[in-house]
């Protein structure tokens, strides 16, 4: 199976998600406090952070809004973006907007993204599965920053792999070392084939048994491959079989910016 494989959330069940991890995010602020640097972004604050946050979700609220277009909406639709009085009421009056949005919006309907070079759809569906994403891992930042150990939700880790290798790696341009072939194994959450070279990468979900030659094989749980893929952790704990050198390259691969 190639291409974009159905999301394993529902649209409104992302629109919960969006909303829960924004509030875990500004629980784990409130305990951090804003002050403190948030490990995986060093040169953030807390503030920082969820002023970032705020200011995506009020973004992508103006995209679900604009509908279809070829370009990103004017700063005059999207609005202000400085955060104001207590910013973590702002950055859930910021979520709200968004969600409000996206429900507005519905799945289907058209939108920019930036994205297009992927394949993944340009609607207002991959744009809630995105910012479910954006604000898991925002959100297990801010609990870093407090001390506080928790796992991403099991089914948000494992939409989270399908939705990186499908969307964000795509659009990385050329593979910049030697043609090679990653097979990534989240067990009963799935396994998929990546083949690496100058057109870029061409992802493939594999299915049931289906076995696929590799360079490398990288077993591990979706959690721990998805945190490892937004560099939130290493990899010491995941099963690599061949050649773990191809896999440390497509971990440094990505634009994260």
């Amino acid at each position: 199976m190639t291409g974009y494989p159905p999301p394993l959330l529902s649209f409104d069940d992302m629109l919960a998600l969006i909303e829960d991890r924004s509030a875990a995010l500004r629980a784990a602020a409130s305990a951090a406090g804003l002050t403190a640097r948030v490990p995986a972004c060093p040169n953030w604050s807390v503030a920082d952070l969820v002023s970032h946050l705020g200011e995506v979700h009020l973004l992508w609220a103006a995209v679900a809004t604009a509908g279809p277009s070829a370009s990103p909406p004017e700063r005059s639709a999207v609005g202000d973006t400085t955060p104001h009085g207590d910013v973590l009421d702002w950055l859930a009056d910021a979520t709200g907007k968004l969600v409000q949005a996206l429900g507005a919006a519905g799945p289907d309907r058209g939108c920019w993204t930036w994205w297009e070079s992927s394949g993944a759809p340009m609607t207002s569906g991959a744009v809630a599965r995105h910012q479910v994403h954006e604000a898991a891992i925002h959100a297990l930042d801010a609990q870093q920053a407090a001390g506080i150990s928790e796992a991403l939700p099991a089914h948000v880790a494992a939409d989270g792999v399908a939705e990186f290798l499908t969307v964000e790696l795509p659009t990385n341009g050329a593979w910049p070392h030697d043609p090679a072939r990653i097979v990534l194994d989240t067990g009963e959450h799935g396994a998929w084939l990546l083949n690496l070279g100058r057109d870029g990468v061409r992802v493939s979900l594999l299915s049931g048994d289906e076995i696929s030659p590799a360079g490398s094989t990288v077993t591990a749980s979706p959690s721990d491959l998805v945190l490892a893929l937004y560099r939130r952790q290493g990899h010491a704990g995941m099963r690599v079989a061949g050649d773990a050198k191809t896999f440390e390259r497509l971990l440094e691969w990505p634009n994260l910016d």
